[in-house]
């Protein structure tokens, strides 16, 4: 028998374009060489426009679905995206204390593209008060950092990693995305500081899943045994040869490919 790949475990709501979530997860998990489990957390209706629903499961039904998956299978690293209620932040809170050591990726998706919001005050409460301590790596953009860290929308960015690398998180990477800046400036911080700077270039159009592919490939990369900043670096250069491959099969944002070396 083969020897089983890294084994990625998702947390994330449906995302029935693919564009972005527990799909898009799974379709990049797969790409870099990781086999892929899947926590739904909550469903949603949307499209490449943007999001009209979200229905969030039962906490015990997040649990359920964890536990079982982690009694049969060694799981590498855990990425976090919308975990759709404050009880089922607090169940996957419970889990990941029970796995003190599995490296976890945390994309705090707080709103879609368009800005619909997918994740209320409590939820947000509840990332700051129990996820964070159990994360490996945050992977806010500029708007996240700032309404997690609970600052001013113009609040100093190292500033923002600082605060909430105070409340338990070991790095904090902040993509730059939506700053006005004619390059996509990404910077990781730790404890010491800023750690490393990438910049790329600023590519036409919008993206749907950019984040959810950055932090995705992320915890790939972390469950394939590179360090933090090599993991980073690699994610990086994956998640911007998705979105220069990018296509708009709808009416709204354009998709990453996460499948372009093979086409």
């Amino acid at each position: 028998m083969s020897p089983s790949p890294p084994i990625v475990l998702a947390f994330a709501a449906s995302d029935p374009t693919g564009g972005a979530g527990l799909q898009a997860d799974l379709l990049t998990i797969a790409s870099l060489g990781c086999h892929p489990l899947s926590v739904l957390t909550a469903i949603t209706a949307q499209d490449t426009r943007g999001v009209d629903g979200l229905l969030a499961l039962e906490p015990a039904w997040i649990t359920r679905q964890a536990r079982v998956l982690l009694e049969d299978m060694p799981v590498a690293a855990f990425k976090l995206g919308v975990l759709g209620s404050a009880r089922n932040a607090e169940a996957v809170a419970a889990i990941l204390a029970e796995h003190p050591r599995t490296p976890v990726v945390l994309d705090p998706v707080l709103a879609s593209g368009r800005g619909d919001s997918l994740a209320d005050d409590g939820t947000l409460q509840v990332l700051r008060s129990s996820i964070l301590a159990r994360t490996t790596v945050l992977t806010p953009n500029s708007l996240e950092a700032r309404r997690l860290a609970l600052a001013a929308p113009d609040a100093d960015l190292p500033g923002c990693a600082r605060a909430l690398m105070e409340l338990g998180c070991k790095y904090v990477l902040i993509t730059g995305t939506h700053e006005p800046c004619a390059q996509v400036i990404n910077r990781l911080y730790d404890g010491r500081g800023m750690l490393r700077e990438d910049p790329w270039p600023r590519l036409p159009g919008e993206y749907h899943g950019s984040g959810c592919t950055l932090a995705t490939a992320l915890a790939a990369m972390l469950a394939r045994g590179l360090a933090v900043p090599a993991a980073v670096q690699s994610a990086q250069a994956y998640t911007w040869k998705t979105l220069e491959a990018g296509f708009q099969p709808g009416r709204g944002q354009q998709l990453p490919d996460r499948f372009f070396e093979s086409r």
